[in-house]
């Protein structure tokens, strides 16, 4: 396939960026996105110009870190997979592709198509685990009955990523996708029924005050989220946050 490139540049998240275009030729159905941006790059860097920066690691669809907003979507045109996980041939020969970093005051642009989103690990920091006697009379946890379906849900919500996927589609860049699934993932178990009051309120105040907006009820999230994470997670969290402050 032979497409045209329009990727945002950006030196600095004090520069002001700008879209480019670049043109890319026989470039295999079987390629991912993120293979594509490779050769692209091992193009630019034969004739002197400087690579597109843009984040990954794992490429198996588990990081979160290959976050790029394809065509006004996250993670592209597919559904339930990540940008790495993403093939070209989910494209046309003559193609013009947009690709553009996540959009939100709270994932600044580090470079190009690179954002820092050390917010969400300051939410998680605030409340996002679990506490464990270490004195020796550590509990096993596989000797806890649980329910399936609680067991099945939590885990349904630890599948979260952390990709962020939920704040750039949301119009008003919410985070609740996020951090509901981080408390569902312990509010269904037991382990984490004694953290939960704390843990609920400090997690909800730490995006609250990271400049997250609040939940648009349009479900975008769910749909762009790459895992399905379910919006039965916000509805949880919310009763979680409501009876906690009602106890305090």
């Amino acid at each position: 396939m032979n497409l045209t490139l329009k990727i945002w540049r950006q030196k600095s998240n004090t520069d002001k960026g700008s879209l480019e275009t670049y043109p890319i030729s026989d470039v295999s159905e079987d390629m991912s996105f993120l293979e594509m941006l490779d050769v692209l790059n091992e193009e630019l860097i034969e004739k002197e110009i400087e690579p597109v920066a843009f984040d990954h690691d794992c490429r198996e669809g588990i990081c979160g870190m290959c976050s790029l907003y394809i065509n006004g979507e996250a993670h592209g045109p597919d559904r339930r997979v990540t940008t790495c996980q993403l093939h070209m041939r989910k494209f046309n020969d003559g193609d013009t592709i947009f690709i553009e970093p996540f959009r939100a005051n709270s994932f600044p642009v580090v470079k190009d198509l690179v954002v820092d989103r050390s917010s969400f690990d300051r939410i998680q920091q605030a409340g996002g685990y679990v506490s464990v006697n270490t004195s020796g009379n550590t509990q096993d946890a596989n000797s806890i009955p649980i329910p399936k379906d609680d067991a099945d849900t939590a885990f349904d919500a630890a599948t979260c990523i952390g990709c962020g996927a939920c704040v750039a589609s949301c119009k008003n860049s919410s985070a609740m996708l996020f951090v509901s699934a981080k408390v569902s993932q312990f509010s269904l178990l037991p382990q984490g029924q004694v953290e939960a009051k704390e843990r609920v309120i400090n997690m909800v105040n730490k995006m609250d005050e990271e400049g997250f907006g609040n939940c648009t009820n349009t479900g975008a999230c769910e749909v762009e989220c790459p895992k399905g994470i379910s919006l039965d997670n916000i509805s949880r969290m919310n009763r979680e946050f409501i009876t906690a402050n009602v106890k305090k």
